[in-house]
């Protein structure tokens, strides 16, 4: 059956992939008519999430937000699938990295582990490995259809980036060191952990949620330098993205210092520009579930 759905699929995407810029966008207007209008696709966790974080906008700026977001959800989904067909020189004029010279500097010492969030265009943050000298890792989570985990694989395998699972990123990180081999490895951190596995709690746009941590408990233990990657959408198609440093090495930094430095510049880019961040997902679904400290100290001692 996962071959069945691959088959039928692939053709789609592929004709999608080669559409011209003009046609493809126009294509794309359709695919938000269907998604916002006629199947409603998660308006009302989109809604809720907005109000929640933006207690003090109005109904009409919300709602505004909403519509943007989905334009650009329809947008990024469809320019995924056309990375099928881009070549380097499209995507170096879509996507434009700023201040490359940031990583080029800090990877003659140590690995990097650079960190992003669910904003703008982070499916083409993979483009960057073009520019650098260390191999390219991104951490993702396996698709079920492993049809469609392969091909994505190979997909971002043309941007020199190597795909592997959060389970796997220490021991590559370890086994490289070992070897004397530099990596960059990307991870969108902003996702929200089971409560039960919750290590840190702290506020998240102003709302206190657990926090995944597991980027900086791998930079701290590892030593390697951690950079925030600012991706921003200039008009429709094109992004650029800019590397903001938040350590040369996360050995150096005290406990939640790289956790916290990052949300508060995902949050900054949020309220920049809200409807390019990714509002589908339930992140702040946990609010209110925080653990009670004697709690904590009773599963210790039990």
């Amino acid at each position: 059956m996962q071959f069945l759905i691959f088959i039928l699929a692939y053709p789609l995407l592929w004709v999608i992939s080669i559409l011209p810029h003009r046609l493809f966008y126009v294509f794309s207007d359709v695919v938000f008519f269907i998604v916002y209008y006629v199947i409603g696709y998660r308006r009302k966790v989109v809604q809720n999430n907005l109000k929640l974080v933006f207690p003090e906008k109005e109904a009409s700026e919300i709602m505004r937000i909403e519509k943007a977001f989905f334009k650009h959800m329809c947008d990024m989904f469809l320019e995924t699938v056309k990375t099928m067909n881009l070549s380097k020189e499209e995507v170096r004029k879509k996507y434009k990295v700023l201040n490359i010279e940031v990583i080029r500097e800090l990877e003659k010492e140590r690995s990097i582990l650079i960190v992003c969030s669910h904003f703008a265009n982070w499916e083409w943050n993979v483009s960057i490995n073009n520019y650098v000298d260390s191999k390219g890792y991104a951490v993702y989570q396996e698709i079920g259809n492993v049809y469609f985990d392969n091909f994505i694989k190979k997909v971002r395998a043309r941007w020199n980036t190597t795909l592997i699972t959060q389970q796997q990123t220490v021991t590559t990180v370890v086994r490289n060191k070992r070897d004397g081999i530099k990596g960059i490895f990307g991870m969108v951190s902003d996702q929200s952990p089971q409560v039960h596995r919750a290590q840190y709690w702290t506020e998240f746009m102003g709302i206190k949620v657990p926090i995944f941590n597991g980027a900086e408990t791998m930079a701290r233990k590892l030593g390697l330098a951690v950079v925030f990657l600012k991706v921003s959408k200039v008009k429709r198609g094109y992004y650029q993205a800019e590397f903001i440093p938040i350590t040369e090495n996360g050995k150096n930094t005290s406990e939640n210092e790289i956790t916290d430095r990052f949300l508060r510049l995902t949050e900054q880019q949020i309220r920049e520009k809200p409807e390019h961040y990714l509002w589908t997902h339930k992140r702040w679904k946990h609010r209110g579930k925080e653990p009670a400290p004697f709690a904590k100290v009773s599963q210790k001692k039990g």
